[in-house]
């Protein structure tokens, strides 16, 4: 297991390297030992009343088991599975997905795919939803409404979409081509599955949507895909274990969040996630979910108005060094940058030895695309520390299902960390229901008749100001 643990490498967060001016030092760190020390005990003491989610590598035995037998039978009988989801019922499955099966997995036969065809629908925008009939066939498809509330109003409208186009094209038969993954007592879903007869998986309670990835929010999309979920469990397991050491100089998660937590003192408001990695380009739109939406908080646990929170930039290397590297290395000191590096990946491609009369384009020859693309996020991270724009790096021996079960662990313990030495709840998301109510008062949801007359009082918009 050691050799496949991942590693955060914060060499060029710290003044040694940095310089003192932007760089941290041991005595930084060691400052707020009494906050890192009172966050740890916050994160032991709510492991079980607060952060169930942590738990989730440990205590499933029985639901990957049901989700395995459910998993097998969707990929014996249909030829398509469709996510219906928002947020992280949407991002967590897409990120698993893109990240451990082959990148044109859908577009692969179906005896070299080893699955269904695997789509994730998390927007209404009309055009892409009707787009999606196009490309499948009703009667081979399984759906997996992912709602814990059931009255997400984007997966709901969705789902109620689907559902009359699959009794009017199967009959009594759709039950079996709609699988809902909900909370156990709460909401419109459960009641719906109960009376309706859908098979059913539970979210836990204490699990919100953007730490659900390793419940069945993440687990029946990934084992339908053919993704070893038991790996996936095991390598979150593995993390958490190490992520439970109170010593932040050994838990790569603490440090991970102390560091970004110093840099926000000095007023670093923007944190980047740069994988060089294809296969890890979605788990910076995952990342970008769970920090945004877990630290973004105008009150602290006090009630105090704190306004705090950094916001995340996703970034692919080495598509993104020619986008975005130059604002990195020169334009405001406002930024901590994370890469995501891969030391050995799946595939490999000689690049051959052409073209030695062009010295600057035959030098390439004999070497690797790997070897050309570690090079180059080692050039970048050398370019920001040049700049002293402060950086660091998690290292994935490879990816597979142990390394990315210990990144999803890794970075939520991490976030949840950050959470505590803000003094935040970094589990609700207050500042997103205002636009969900505003949302059902203009569709006529009942009981929100007070919100629609607000609406129909703010100030009219002036025509001089539409050009």
């Amino acid at each position: 297991m050691e050799q496949m643990q991942i590693k955060l490498d914060f060499n060029n967060m710290m003044a040694e390297f940095l310089g003192e001016k932007e760089g941290f030092t041991r005595q930084d760190i060691e400052a707020i030992l009494p906050q890192i020390n009172q966050a740890h005990q916050n994160m032991t003491e709510k492991r079980d009343t607060g952060m169930e989610w942590r738990n989730l590598p440990f205590n499933q035995q029985q639901v990957v088991e049901q989700i395995l037998n459910t998993a097998a039978d969707i990929r014996n009988r249909c030829d398509t599975f469709v996510v219906l989801g928002i947020g992280g019922s949407a991002l967590g499955p897409l990120a698993v997905q893109t990240a451990l099966n082959h990148w044109h997995y859908n577009e692969l036969p179906p005896e070299k795919r080893g699955g269904p065809r695997f789509y994730v629908v998390d927007n209404v925008d009309p055009e892409r939803v009707a787009a999606l009939f196009d490309v499948i066939d009703l009667s081979r498809t399984v759906f997996n409404v992912i709602s814990k509330s059931g009255s997400t109003s984007e997966t709901m409208a969705q789902f109620m979409i689907i559902h009359k186009m699959l009794q009017d094209r199967l009959g009594d038969r759709y039950v079996h081509h709609i699988i809902a993954t909900t909370d156990r007592e709460k909401g419109n879903l459960i009641k719906i599955a109960r009376h309706e007869g859908f098979t059913t998986f539970i979210i836990p309670g204490g699990v919100g949507g953007r730490y659900s990835e390793l419940s069945p929010v993440g687990l029946l999309p990934a084992a339908v895909c053919g993704i070893d979920i038991k790996e996936l469990l095991a390598g979150a397991a593995y993390m958490d274990k190490i992520c439970r050491q109170g010593d932040v100089f050994s838990n790569p998660a603490y440090m991970f969040a102390v560091l970004q937590y110093l840099a926000m003192g000095r007023g670093k408001n923007i944190s980047v996630m740069m994988p060089y990695a294809d296969s890890l380009k979605y788990f910076a739109d995952w990342y970008a979910q769970l920090w945004a939406e877990s630290l973004g908080k105008r009150f602290d646990l006090n009630q105090r108005e704190v306004f705090v929170g950094q916001t995340p930039v996703k970034a692919l290397g080495t598509t993104d060094q020619h986008s975005q590297v130059q604002l990195y290395t020169e334009g405001p000191f406002d930024k901590v940058v994370t890469f995501l590096k891969v030391e050995r990946y799946r595939q490999e491609l000689a690049i051959p030895k052409i073209f030695a009369d062009i010295p600057s384009i035959g030098f390439l020859g004999g070497h690797t695309m790997g070897e050309l693309i570690n090079a180059e996020q080692l050039a970048t991270e050398y370019a920001l520390l040049k700049a002293h724009r402060l950086n660091h790096t998690i290292i994935l021996p490879e990816v597979n299902p142990f390394t990315v079960g210990q990144l999803i662990q890794l970075l939520e313990v991490a976030t949840a960390f950050t959470g505590e030495l803000l003094n935040i709840n970094a589990f609700d998301q207050p500042g997103v229901e205002e636009g969900k109510n505003a949302t059902y008062a203009l569709l006529g949801r009942p009981g929100y008749e007070e919100k629609r007359q607000e609406l129909a009082d703010r100030p009219a918009k002036k025509q001089e100001y539409i050009i």
